[in-house]
């Protein structure tokens, strides 16, 4: 069972993530994507959104794939 709820969330997050056209819509997308896995997996989703907004940004602002 707890490996189907990190499958569902691993493919929750893969399917939310992504780079918005600036700062704040990635922040608001990897916000999303993190509480909703945390929400998955039975954690705090406040943490979840503030770990996913951060992550986000800064894989959006470190890669040249996106804007």
């Amino acid at each position: 069972m707890r490996i189907s709820k990190l499958f569902l969330a691993m493919a929750t997050c893969a399917g939310l993530a992504a780079c918005g056209d600036n700062t704040g819509e990635q922040a608001l997308l990897g916000g999303g994507a993190g509480a909703v896995g945390a929400a998955v997996l039975n954690s705090d989703p406040l943490f979840g959104a503030v770990v996913g907004a951060a992550g986000n940004v800064l894989y959006c602002k470190t890669q040249n794939t996106c804007r």
